[in-house]
């Protein structure tokens, strides 16, 4: 696979959000072009850049450490992993998807607002899914939800991809109601999303949806997600349990 040139900024990486944090990537012309970190559709332009920057430079777990926190709860609720239908829910290049065909899941369905990550994943991952739909689920029409419905997923995976305005509160609802009521919920979030003192939009969501009977939890755990580009750890919180019901839209 390609390999790139990857330039941190010089500077206090302190003065940035994790959001906001951007690297510089040199073409083959010689041009130095600056890439945000959540310029996904920029990264996954580039074969392997994505791959080289998060999981060989930051050192990210979050994709095998997700699907193994997932395959815990599973195993110690006696559900058959190898049984579950998954929707890859903010998909990207294909990474989740990969972890979870490893761990012998039945059917994989990716899905991510953005064409580029489909073709980055058809690129990159051929035959990791069954299907891999670019949609925007605030958008759905009804064929396309029928047609996600006819899937009859029984698990929901979403990793590294909700909490920073990719993916609004009433998406990841839609994705959480495309799943058979009893089917499994993985994700993770940033630490902070469940401090009280974090009173943003997803966070709210996120707690009102643990302390609410629409999920149970069965197993939830800290793990250092990846460095920054200073070197620190963050912290990340990975999630898996059963749904007991569809979430309102009223939860908010």
């Amino acid at each position: 696979m390609t390999r790139h040139k990857i330039r941190f900024p010089a500077g206090d990486p302190h003065q940035l959000d994790q959001d906001e944090a951007y690297f510089y990537v040199t073409e083959p012309s010689g041009e130095h072009v600056k890439v945000r970190f959540h310029d996904y559709d920029a990264i996954y332009r580039r074969p392997g850049l994505y791959e080289q920057l998060f999981y060989d430079r930051l050192k990210c777990c979050s994709p095998e450490k997700v699907v193994r926190i997932l395959h815990h709860a599973t195993t110690m609720a006696g559900a058959p992993f190898s049984e579950l239908r998954v929707l890859d829910f903010g998909a990207g290049n294909g990474m989740v998807g990969e972890a979870l065909q490893k761990k012998g899941v039945a059917r994989i369905v990716g899905l991510d607002i953005s064409k580029t990550a489909r073709d980055a994943a058809q690129r990159d991952r051929p035959g990791v899914y069954d299907e891999y739909y670019a949609l925007d689920l605030t958008r759905l029409t009804r064929e396309a939800r029928d047609e996600l419905l006819d899937w009859r997923f029984n698990g929901l995976v979403s990793v590294a991809a909700l909490g920073f305005g990719d993916i609004p509160v009433a998406a990841f609802r839609e994705a959480f109601n495309l799943i058979e009521d009893g089917g499994w919920i993985a994700f993770n979030i940033k630490e902070t999303f469940l401090d009280n003192r974090d009173t943003s939009g997803f966070s709210v969501f996120i707690k009102n949806l643990i302390l609410t009977d629409h999920l149970d939890i069965h197993h939830m755990e800290r793990y250092r997600h990846r460095l920054s580009i200073d070197g620190r750890p963050l912290y990340y919180f990975g999630l898996a349990g059963v749904k007991n019901s569809a979430i309102p839209d009223s939860l908010a």
